[in-house]
């Protein structure tokens, strides 16, 4: 079936297709309702269901004859370890640590925080909730104590799992200082926690609650799965608010498992038995959707990787992986690329790699420049596909369904709306604008299965923030276009567009055009104010490694650029050359901060900033 029927019939009847693609998993209760609109807005899938999530990932799959195939790779350079768990070892393990978690009077419903590093013991630890019931909440690990001190407020767990410490390149981050200052600041200093104890840095003396991962799982027995409601949470992850409250997004065991499944075979074009890589963190929502869940799923083999793109050892790190593993899809985002790139302009390390295995690569978590896709293609010679969703959404809103119809790629869009979604671009009166005409994006609602149904323990706060924009649609928070063919141009967040004498400008179009010039890896752009115009766009470039260029000619190359590729009213008033740019653990931007220190306003400091000095180097350029 081709993509354009596919897509109707989810949108003209997504009970049939979202029961169909139910099928493919194992119920211990049939649902009453694919879908239930009895509390419109507020929908659910699949109610009456029940469904377990772990037995899905991995039980089922030893049942059907898959046991001896690799599950889980763990592959880390920064500790020189390579380690391949079978299906049938890590539903071992899994099965065990479940039985610790009872031991440790965890039960169904009972919430569970995992402030994890990137080791295997994390993913054991979000399966064995899913197995007995409970519901994760992973916290990036090394995340401040302030903040993980809400995130254990707001969940109320039961018990923390965490290890000694975390590694980036070669440096050691220990996680027990900031755990324990967590959970004083949340009055909860005599919570259980289960703890890794790391050769890098090995656990001395324990906390009085605390008790090690080695000795709680060494008496333990092997426990079966728990049957839980298909509206039941699988897991809590907080994603930023724009109050500084994290909000604590919801996801429901019957639906994610349905759509993440589904996603595999369609939008990424794997099978059963294929290497499927997402290079990014637990902590995530993509470490939770592609790293942990959909490969296993879908009984496909998923690579956890403690590295990075550079500097683990260089950057051929992803062309060792790839080849070592036989890698047929990979998933990561454009910032992984562009490291790459500044470090390897021309691609020289590929040279020492077959990376003949690699089919596809898939690019997510922000928006990708047009540049970055087309060195990628030109490098690795597979399609690259950028694709757009959120962790609200759980899994792809936008993407070029590879496993239906290969469409034609353009660069700078994410092709299509995925089947399930029905995307729309609205004015700010909330009115359908014409095709090729710039608005807020909006999903029709429903939204499809897997996307978040509350905010946990604020339903209101989940209608205010997502729902009441307009009325049965739901606020994605970015800004684009959806052209004549139906393709979607997503510009920037709704906060990013830049208003210049009454032009509204997107940071992203002034981005594509900075990008071209030979000599730029990355860039960025943001509004800050201006008594005549209102805004006035401001650039940040970072260059390639090597680059050796006259800085007065590359900002008039990269002004010009901008005239003519976007038109006069863009001008920038500056552009700045710096070393590195401001951005999450995960890759993204910090536009808004910058922003902020430009229009000399007071800012938090986002907690989840990869680096804070950089924010300094920012403010003294901006003096």
């Amino acid at each position: 079936m081709d993509y354009r029927t596919l897509y109707r019939k989810s949108l003209e009847n997504p009970q049939d297709f979202w029961a169909e693609a139910a099928a493919d998993l194992v119920w211990t209760k049939p649902w009453e309702r694919v879908l239930d609109d009895s509390d419109v807005p507020f929908y659910q899938w699949f109610t009456g269901g029940e469904i377990n999530t772990c037995y899905n990932a991995l039980d089922r799959h030893c049942e059907a004859g898959r046991s001896e195939q690799a599950a889980l790779i763990y592959d880390s350079p920064v500790t020189g370890q390579v380690r391949t768990y079978s299906y049938a070892e890590l539903t071992d393990e899994v099965a065990v640590f479940a039985n610790v978690l009872q031991r440790h009077g965890v039960e169904k419903g009972d919430r569970v925080i995992v402030y994890m590093p990137m080791i295997p013991e994390a993913v054991i630890a979000m399966l064995a909730c899913a197995r007995i019931g409970a519901i994760h909440s992973v916290v990036f690990g090394g995340f401040a104590a302030k903040e993980l001190a809400v995130r254990i407020v707001d969940a109320s767990p039961r018990l923390v799992i965490s290890a000694s410490c975390g590694l980036e390149g070669q440096k050691v981050i220990p996680y027990l200082p900031l755990l324990d200052q967590a959970l004083r600041l949340a009055e909860a200093d005599d919570l259980t926690r289960i703890l890794v104890s790391r050769p890098q840095l090995p656990i001395e003396e324990l906390h009085p609650s605390a008790v090690l991962w080695e000795d709680a799982v060494a008496d333990a027995q092997a426990v079966d799965c728990v049957p839980v409601s298909a509206t039941d949470p699988l897991y809590i992850l907080y994603t930023s608010g724009t109050t500084g409250e994290p909000k604590g997004v919801v996801r429901p065991n019957g639906g994610h498992a349905v759509a993440l499944k589904w996603t595999m075979q369609h939008i990424y074009n794997v099978q059963p038995g294929d290497v499927y890589w997402a290079a990014s963190d637990i902590g995530w929502v993509v470490g939770h959707s592609y790293i942990v869940y959909a490969p296993l799923l879908h009984g496909c083999t998923t690579i956890l990787f403690e590295g990075k793109p550079i500097g683990t050892p260089d950057a051929g790190a992803f062309w060792r992986v790839i080849e070592q593993h036989k890698v047929k899809c990979l998933f990561t985002a454009p910032t992984a690329f562009r490291a790459i790139r500044r470090e390897d302009p021309r691609g020289e390390l590929l040279d020492r790699y077959d990376i003949s295995s690699l089919k596809t690569l898939f690019l997510a978590g922000e928006r990708c420049d047009p540049d970055t896709l087309h060195w990628s293609e030109e490098q690795l010679g597979v399609p690259v596909i950028d694709h757009w969703w959120q962790t609200e959404s759980g899994w792809p809103m936008a993407a070029n369904p590879m496993g239906i119809e290969q469409m034609e790629v353009k660069a700078g869009s994410p092709t299509v709306a995925v089947p399930g979604y029905d995307i729309r671009v609205l004015d700010d009166e909330g009115v359908e604008v014409p095709r090729g005409e710039s608005g807020n994006i909006m999903v029709k609602l429903p939204l499809p299965p897997g996307n978040l149904p509350t905010l946990w323990g604020n339903q209101q706060r989940f209608y205010d923030a997502y729902l009441s924009r307009f009325e049965g649609y739901y606020l994605t928070g970015d800004a684009g276009v959806m052209d004549e063919q139906g393709y979607l141009w997503v510009m920037s967040r709704i906060d990013d567009v830049i208003n210049v004498a009454g032009h509204r400008l997107s940071t992203g179009a002034l981005e594509e055009a900075l990008i071209t010039n030979p000599n730029v890896a990355e860039c960025a752009v943001i509004g800050v104010e201006d008594k005549l115009k209102g805004e006035m766009p401001l650039g940040f470039v970072v260059l390639n490694s090597g680059s050796t260029v006259d800085m007065d000619e590359l900002k008039e190359s990269l002004i010009q650029a901008v005239r003519s590729q976007v038109g006069a009213i863009a001008t920038p008033r500056d552009i700045h050359v710096v070393a590195r740019l401001p951005k999450t653990r995960s890759g993204k931007i910090l536009r808004g901060t910058m922003r902020r220190i430009a229009d000399g306003q007071e800012f938090k400091l986002p907690a989840t900033i990869e680096d804070p000095e950089v924010l300094n180097e920012i403010a003294e350029i901006l003096e």
